[in-house]
């Protein structure tokens, strides 16, 4: 046999490829992504977790780190006697149990009145609907700083000035939580669906509660953990309006940086001790969400 005889022989009993070309292992197919998508995924995920691993390294080590030509990219031994530090500073137990009270009352509140309210503006036919919704997106137009002074006043007429409820109840709704909620449930539900469930008796109340209130719980789960984190971060209003003896956490770690000299390493170890709760909650939380994210895209 000749050698263009045994190539030709070889070409056509090789097994064919079945692995995807070149371009769609690089770019995807639309069904599998890439090796550029996890790329920049990849890429995505370290430039934005730095930040924290930089904080947990100067953390770790002394003030003195910050100082070095290059920055230092391992962590030292001297954490936990910045978390003591931290700890004999400033009340972070009184600021951790305030700012966990405090985010979770305002989220549960949060996405309780928005759902109610989002539901109505989205399905129940009213007077003056479409005017009330215009007004409620306008608040949202109005910078918070230009209420802090009148809402000042009216704490401190209450005689709430110090108190916990001075942060709750000016946030109890908002007009983003509400819109949200509105603009979700306006597609999500079909109009015969609730016509469907009053025909077979179901009061405004029942309606809601077994036609609504399950498609909304994938918005209610974004909104949760939107409010929640907004509520866990917020330092102008509770630093105006609490005492530096009944802070939040936020606020308490300011005190870190009050003093002429400025110990970095002990502030940014509070900044990661303030953060770990946000963590667990997003590793808690991370596949609910996902999952409720992905029935409301099924369902839509």
């Amino acid at each position: 046999m000749s050698l263009l005889e045994k190539n030709t022989a070889r070409r056509t009993s090789a097994p064919a490829r079945t692995g995807r070309p070149l371009h769609q292992r690089i770019f995807g197919n639309g069904l599998k992504p890439g090796y550029l998508t996890y790329g920049l995924l990849l890429a995505f995920f370290l430039g934005s977790s730095y930040p924290l691993w930089w904080s947990f390294v100067v953390g770790s080590r002394t003030n003195e780190a910050l100082g070095l030509e290059w920055p230092p990219l391992l962590p030292g031994g001297n954490f936990w006697t910045n978390v003591a530090e931290v700890f004999g500073t400033i009340p972070f137990w009184t600021a951790l149990w305030n700012s966990i009270l405090i985010s979770t009352i305002i989220t549960v509140s949060v996405v309780t009145f928005s759902t109610l309210a989002g539901y109505a503006f989205a399905k129940l036919k009213f007077r003056g609907s479409g005017a009330l919704m215009v007004a409620v997106v306008a608040t949202m137009a109005i910078p918070t700083q230009l209420g802090i002074i009148p809402l000042f006043m009216v704490m401190r007429t209450f005689g709430w000035t110090g108190e916990i409820g001075a942060v709750i109840i000016p946030s109890l709704v908002t007009a983003f939580g509400v819109f949200f909620m509105r603009q979700y449930l306006v597609d999500v539900i079909p109009d015969e669906l609730i016509e469907s469930a009053r025909m077979d008796g179901a009061n405004m109340i029942r309606t809601f509660w077994h036609v609504a209130l399950p498609a909304a719980k994938p918005a209610m789960a974004i909104l949760s953990l939107f409010t929640f984190m907004m509520a866990w971060t917020d330092f102008l209003w509770p630093l105006l309006v609490l005492d530096a003896g009944n802070p939040t956490l936020q606020t308490a770690l300011s005190q870190l940086s009050s003093a002429r000299y400025v110990d970095y390493s002990v502030v940014l170890t509070g900044a990661v001790l303030a953060t770990i709760p946000l963590l667990v909650l997003f590793v808690l939380a991370g596949k609910q969400l996902i999952s409720g994210i992905m029935q409301g895209a099924v369902k839509g």
